[in-house]
């Protein structure tokens, strides 16, 4: 089957053509039709199978005859991270060129001001993230009221991310009438219900079975250590000996991305970071970049790298084993798109066990296992030249609150033993003697004995017991010595 065959508008299949796409995808075969109908879908497709243009299509060709209204969207798409967003206005500006249709791009980190203008000049796609466009829709700017078209996209993610009381808001303030398109990657229990809740009466298409990766994806798996550092060794090995050209490391933490980055940066891989804490003007410089060839390898989270249409990506790297299972399948789902193929590779430890189990379960089969020669961190990676070049610290990370404190007290004392087994660079220098006791100070009267003290002490009179050897205290000792002295002789 080809475009034509689809019932699409002239002008969409000459913005096909210009595009170099000859035959739709599956999900494109079946989808287009039923939207062209004016049914509601509910689509199951793995990510890379061009779902985005399964509804973007159809979609130029229902809004070619009509107008908007200000501040009144004809049809609204909701993403669930701004990338995607970005990425389906992409797809209506290629495929949409010989149609006269407004659109307007909603996600955080962009002006209000600007968003306004458009929205007030009347746009016939809306395509927003769900936060941003609340935030509009609470200061008046939007008015859903004549909206026909609703696309919830990546439906499982809005799930993960926690998205899914706001979409429900948004629908609540949309027309009972109107047309539904509903996709997701897959489709556990919660999809279905809102599913149920948000269409009428769909038309189901499904191209695969949920949660499995692409035929033309190869999988493999690293065995590796758990320690940071002999498992970044381990990746770059990894990415040596597959000769990567294009790849994406997936990380589970944001801050891992950064350490993982400066690593990879420290020894001279082309390498950039993507992650939702930054500035949206750096991550679309950043994503121009990767798609340009400018940079090899990009780290990144899976929020920021999800559902990304970067076709020439040969591989995806994944530094840690993915939480959640189903992540797994959108993960390498980045890579082998278009019909390439692709190579999905995971280093996984003894302390990714459950995670890697789940995976195993949800693909119904065990990875194949991949052994590098060579792949063992060399002699130069040692705990404090790694610490060096990553700019991390050797010791280990402590908890907050107590924890912490008594973290530094550990380093503290384990610093003070080091400095205590370490042979000194120079001898210690003689001890010093001990400075001579003052003599107390006695006056004496002017026949030149001594006085009494203040207390009226007088001088004791010779004994008339017989005289014994006594060892000398000289002529200054206190009398209270004497005494003492004498009684033990006497005893």
């Amino acid at each position: 089957m080809s475009f034509d065959d689809l019932g699409l508008s002239p002008e969409v299949l000459k913005a096909i053509a210009d595009a170099g796409y000859t035959t739709p995808t599956p999900i494109q075969e079946q989808a287009v039709p039923y939207v062209l109908m004016g049914r509601d879908v509910l689509g199951c497709a793995q990510t890379g199978t061009g779902k985005t243009a399964s509804f973007t299509l159809p979609m130029i060709d229902i809004l070619a005859s009509g107008r908007a209204r200000a501040r009144m969207p004809r049809s609204l798409i909701i993403e669930p991270t701004r990338e995607l967003a970005a990425q389906v206005a992409e797809n209506f500006e290629k495929y949409g060129k010989y149609n006269k249709l407004s659109m307007a791009l909603l996600i955080g980190g962009s002006s209000f001001v600007e968003q306004e203008k458009k929205l007030d000049r009347g746009v016939d796609v809306l395509i927003a993230t769900p936060g941003r466009l609340i935030d509009l829709f609470e200061r008046g700017k939007i008015l859903l009221a004549d909206t026909k078209i609703l696309v919830i996209d990546e439906a499982d993610r809005m799930l993960d991310m926690g998205f899914i009381p706001d979409v429900e808001r948004i629908v609540g303030l949309l027309p009972k009438i109107r047309q539904t398109l509903f996709f997701s990657a897959t489709m556990p229990p919660e999809i279905r219900r809102l599913a149920d809740a948000f269409l009428m009466n769909p038309k189901e298409v499904t191209v695969s079975p949920p949660a499995s990766p692409a035929e033309n994806v190869v999988l493999k798996l690293l065995r590796t250590s758990s320690t940071p550092k002999d498992k970044r060794a381990d990746l770059r090995a990894l990415i040596r000996a597959e000769q990567v050209a294009s790849a994406l490391i997936f990380c589970n933490r944001k801050r891992d991305v950064g350490i993982l980055y400066r690593s990879l940066k420290r020894h001279d891989f082309s390498v950039a970071e993507l992650h939702g804490d930054m500035a949206q003007p750096a991550r679309t410089a950043t994503l121009k970049k990767f798609k340009d060839g400018e940079v090899q390898l990009l780290v990144c989270s899976d929020v920021a790298a999800r559902g990304l249409d970067i076709p020439k990506v040969s591989h995806v790297i994944n530094f840690d084993v993915p939480v959640n299972a189903e992540d797994y399948i959108h993960r390498i789902g980045r890579t082998g798109r278009a019909g390439r193929s692709g190579r999905a590779l995971t280093l996984a430890s003894e302390a990714d066990r459950k995670q890697l189990a789940a995976v195993t379960r949800m693909l119904g089969h065990k990875i194949e296992e991949l052994t590098l020669d060579g792949s063992a961190p060399t002699q130069g990676d040692s705990a404090q030249g790694d610490a060096g070049r990553d700019g991390e610290a050797a010791a280990p990370r402590s908890r907050p609150g107590r924890g912490r404190r008594r973290g530094r007290g550990e380093q503290r004392r384990e610093q003070r033993a080091q400095l205590a087994s370490e042979p000194l660079a120079e001898p210690l220098p003689e001890p010093r003697p001990a400075p001579a006791r003052p003599q107390p100070r006695v006056t004496r009267a002017a026949n030149g004995k001594p006085r009494g003290d203040k207390r009226g002490r007088r001088e004791q009179k010779p004994s008339s017991a017989p005289s014994q050897p006594t060892e000398s205290f000289g002529d200054h000792t206190p009398a209270f010595m004497l005494r003492e002295v004498k009684a033990a002789v006497s005893a």
